[in-house]
């Protein structure tokens, strides 16, 4: 059995402004993510995604965590460093062909399908690893491996949302997973 507990990342301007970007958690997030890194569950091993706010964020809770290159996120090509609004503006057809088709990438970087796929084949090396394992992962990336671990249609990953600063827990063998939804890191009073 593998216990796997997804950590979304803290906040930064990227997020608040729906930019495809990346960028270290801003120093309100940071101190909110060191408030709660006493909160954080048991685990043998830690991961973190290769985003500046991932590692950020696994700073800031003092994880000594591996960088995973497989729980990097959603590649969105040449739509990088612009806002969906702008994107939305300017190409309203190619955004409204990446959100109803899993296997469109009109950003010429990674299709849904593909980041399912790739989180998947994380999740299931681990899977054979056993243990408590704590990732600190991009919102998308969790979404993905929620898709992969509940079998569900992929265009459901645009359904699920994922706040910052929030644990999604994970448990499974023999192909077979199951959840346990999103839990706020608060240290207990």
């Amino acid at each position: 059995m593998v216990h796997v507990t997804l950590l979304a990342p803290a906040v930064n301007a990227a997020l608040r402004q729906v930019r495809f970007d990346d960028a270290p958690p801003d120093a309100a997030a940071a101190r909110r993510a060191r408030s709660a890194a006493g909160a954080l569950p048991h685990h043998d091993v830690t991961f973190t995604a290769p985003s500046a706010r991932c590692r950020g964020t696994a700073e800031a809770l003092a994880l000594d965590a591996a960088v995973a290159p497989g729980l990097r996120d959603l590649d969105v090509g040449r739509w990088r460093g612009r806002s969906l609004e702008e994107v939305g503006r300017e190409a309203p057809g190619d955004v409204a062909a990446w959100l109803a088709d899993p296997v469109a990438a009109p950003h010429g970087g990674e299709t849904l399908l593909e980041l399912i796929e790739r989180t998947g084949a994380w999740l299931e090396s681990r899977a054979g690893q056993g243990g408590r394992v704590l990732a600190v992962a991009e919102p998308a990336v969790i979404r993905a491996a929620l898709v992969h671990a509940l079998d569900l249609p992929p265009l459901t990953f645009w359904r699920l949302d994922v706040a910052p600063l929030t644990a999604t827990a994970l448990s499974g063998r023999s192909g077979r997973w199951n959840l346990r939804c999103g839990e706020p890191l608060t240290v207990p009073e």
